[in-house]
């Protein structure tokens, strides 16, 4: 009688324990069980790749870890696990790991504070400030053209007409010469030092002379800069930092180590 008692007792155990194991693997395989942590993991792969994992994708990650068990349970089997290109790969990839761990700490113990963003902002606007042109031009390889085509444009001939035909620029002169709205520090010294001469609606009297030819400037509008606020530009500041602080790490590590 006791004997039969103790025996129930531990079937009762062993069922009770069946369930237990069974919710910390995904599924066993030829005999091997297979963690679901591994599920958590690529699901956690998944997130940092901007795919979320839904409750209804669960079924997909079971399927998608056993399917690796087996294959990795026939590559083993193969014998392909100690193979020296196996072994070198396995090298690399905990190379990586360690290395992307690595700079994951760093970017944590290194965060970037508002007012680090506020200060890159500040840099940006005093350098980025001022006043836009709304400028055209006519680009050409001579003085003597550039000259010719003055002296047409006095006759009365439109300006956008000869740009499209006679400008070497090929970005500005199918569309008349046009340059847009830009900060004078977009254009090469010579061209913004003529062109913030000019008032609204005025052209150059001479061909100016850069590294790209001989230009004929024309100044259609003038406006105070329109820079992004400092919300709308935030995250590429902070990833802009991020990097240039850990670029500077990596610089100091470098620094650092006896290289023979």
């Amino acid at each position: 009688m006791k004997k039969h008692l103790l025996q129930a007792v531990a079937a009762a155990a062993l069922l009770g324990a069946i369930p237990a194991a069974f919710a910390q693997n995904a599924a066993i395989v030829n005999g091997k069980p297979v963690p679901k942590a591994r599920m958590d993991v690529l699901a956690q792969q998944l997130a940092a790749a901007g795919r979320p994992v839904t409750p209804e994708m669960q079924g997909q990650l079971r399927e998608e870890v056993v399917a690796r068990e087996i294959f990795m349970q026939e590559a083993q089997k193969q014998g392909l696990d100690g193979t020296d290109e196996y072994k070198n790969q396995l090298e690399l990839a905990r190379q990586a790991i360690l290395i992307r761990q690595l700079f994951e700490n760093y970017r944590k113990a290194n965060t970037v504070s508002d007012a680090d963003v506020q200060a890159e902002y500040d840099k940006f606007v005093a350098t980025n400030g001022g006043k836009e042109y709304k400028a055209r031009h006519i680009l050409v390889e001579k003085e003597d053209q550039a000259q010719k085509i003055l002296a047409d444009l006095k006759k009365g001939q439109k300006f956008e007409d000869i740009a499209k035909k006679q400008s070497k620029d090929p970005g500005s002169g199918a569309n008349g010469g046009d340059l847009d709205w830009a900060a004078p520090a977009s254009f090469v010294p010579e061209f913004s030092e003529a062109m913030i001469k000019l008032k609204k609606g005025e052209m150059t009297s001479a061909p100016v002379k850069s590294q790209f030819g001989y230009h004929i400037i024309r100044v259609d509008d003038i406006r105070q800069a329109q820079l992004p606020k400092i919300e709308d530009v935030k995250p590429q500041i902070v990833q802009q930092l991020q990097q240039q602080r850990l670029q500077k790490y990596q610089e100091e590590l470098r620094a650092k180590a006896k290289v023979e």
